[in-house]
């Protein structure tokens, strides 16, 4: 039975013409394995979709079917699909020492050399690392690593953390309480208890009748407002993704990050920038902070750390808590068996060496960036785009039925129809990975996209917002 199980694996990297077994491997996906954020009865109907190969920004399914994958897998894989000399990196150091624990005094050399290179990379006043294996598990320390922060400083009622609605931090436990995902805090009892929201800075639900620059001083004012509601005595932190990912790309105005930091040096509490998906490159900077005048005092990252190759994450500790945590804290209690895993660390020690050698981050800042953006807001002439923005290489657009001349005027169509799950299908049918996130379109691409790789993700999506139309009009969903 086993062999039966493990023999089609081997057709992974057998060439494309020898494929998988597809309903073979579906019959097992639906009878065993438990996929995140799923509804089972459906995918056992329609069947898994069966990923076998990538190289560069493409993916070939089982079927033999190429498509761009214009959400870099989740977020992560930056420099792309095959790259051998990360193959390589991982079998050394799995020949050398496959792994060892941070615990009981013990370190290993990849975990130090990265934990260094992490700091040389980041903004000045990093000064520590503290590994993960996952972006989740390190905003679950950081709720631990806050706390004990202001317990250390005398400050024990000082444990609530501010967070943002349609936010994404993760799926444990304090992850998702951090996050504001409203699905996500009706499933398990969340959030936690000292975790509060405020709104998001979305100028195209929330900025009717105001500038882009007055709209982001208002949504950082509610930063302000929540702090006085709790009382700045119980208040530790405030965390944000420096552009919302998950929640649909959202791209705060330019104004609304300087104030949110006014405001947490005005009552001294923490600054916590989630850089999961931001960070290693992916707005044209190391840390999307950079780009956005935040001066956080803890990062989370994971995802493009390692280009996703080998599971990773951490926290870029600044001096503010490092000091006292080294100074006053004693012994920490938290920490993971894989904390600084060395064969996680050699995967991320490559992936950046690749990315500083072929200059990714200068190139998403330069070239291809801005060439998206151009080619990205194109994409607002179709009839179907209410509103197309991007940063970097991230980008999103808005689909709705019936477009107007100011983005606020256009009507939305009715959540209930999916229409975003229409125009999914239409991507995936057509060679294009792109995600939906309610009505909004988003995009990730690797940073080795190039850019006539953009041009052909730009001609894709057009082509499939097309077929979305006649598709919305032959159901009689256009009005």
């Amino acid at each position: 039975m086993a062999a039966n199980i493990l023999a089609p694996d081997a057709a992974t990297v057998a060439p494309l013409k020898e494929l998988v077994d597809t309903r073979a491997i579906q019959q097992l996906d639906s009878a065993h394995f438990l996929h995140p954020f799923t509804d089972h009865q459906e995918l056992k109907s329609a069947g898994a979709r069966v990923m076998v190969r990538g190289d560069g920004i493409y993916l070939w399914d089982s079927e033999g079917k190429k498509l761009i994958d214009a959400m870099s897998g989740l977020w992560c894989v930056n420099i792309g699909y095959g790259r051998t000399s990360m193959s390589e990196a991982v079998y050394r150091q799995m020949q050398t020492l496959p792994f060892y624990n941070s615990f009981f005094n013990t370190t290993n050399v990849p975990a130090v050399r990265l934990a260094a290179l992490l700091v040389e990379i980041s903004p000045p006043q990093f000064s520590h690392v503290f590994f993960t294996g996952s972006g989740s598990e390190a905003n679950d320390t950081i709720v631990r690593m806050v706390r004990r922060y202001w317990d250390l400083m005398g400050c024990k009622d000082r444990h609530t953390i501010i967070s943002r609605h349609n936010a994404y931090h993760g799926s444990t436990m304090a992850g998702a309480s951090l996050g504001g995902m409203e699905g996500m805090h009706a499933q398990g009892g969340l959030p936690i208890p000292g975790i509060v929201h405020i709104g998001e800075p979305n100028y195209v639900a929330a900025g009717r009748g105001m500038t882009p620059d007055e709209f982001g001083l208002r949504a950082a004012g509610w930063l302000e407002a929540k702090i006085l509601e709790v009382g700045p005595d119980k208040v530790a932190a405030f965390i944000g993704e420096p552009i919302q990912g998950a929640g649909g790309v959202i791209i705060p105005p330019a104004t609304y990050w300087p104030e949110i930091g006014r405001i947490c040096d005005k009552y001294g509490i923490l600054l916590i920038a989630d850089e999961v998906i931001c960070g290693f490159g992916r707005l044209g900077a190391w840390f999307g902070s950079e780009l956005m005048q935040i001066k956080p005092d803890l990062i989370a990252f994971a995802k493009g750390v390692t280009s996703g190759y080998v599971p990773l994450g951490g926290v870029l500790v600044g001096k503010r808590v490092a000091d006292v945590l080294i100074a006053k804290g004693g012994d920490f209690n938290h920490g993971f068996t894989y904390s600084g895993h060395p064969v996680a660390c050699a995967a991320a020690l490559e992936n950046i060496r690749i990315i500083l050698e072929e200059g990714l981050v200068e190139k998403v800042a330069l070239e291809t960036g801005p060439y998206l953006k151009d080619r990205f807001a194109s994409l607002a002439e179709h009839p179907l785009v209410g509103y197309a923005d991007s940063f970097g290489l991230v980008a999103g657009l808005n689909l709705v039925r019936k477009k107007a001349a100011r983005v606020h005027d256009c009507e939305p169509f009715d959540p209930a129809l999916a229409v975003g799950m229409i125009c999914r299908r239409h991507m995936f049918d057509n060679g294009m990975i792109m995600r939906a996130v309610g009505d909004r379109m988003i995009i990730a691409p690797p940073l080795v996209t190039s850019k006539a790789q953009i041009d052909e993700m730009i001609d894709k999506i057009r082509l499939c917002l097309d077929a979305t139309l006649a598709e919305l009009h032959s159901r009689g969903l256009m009005g």
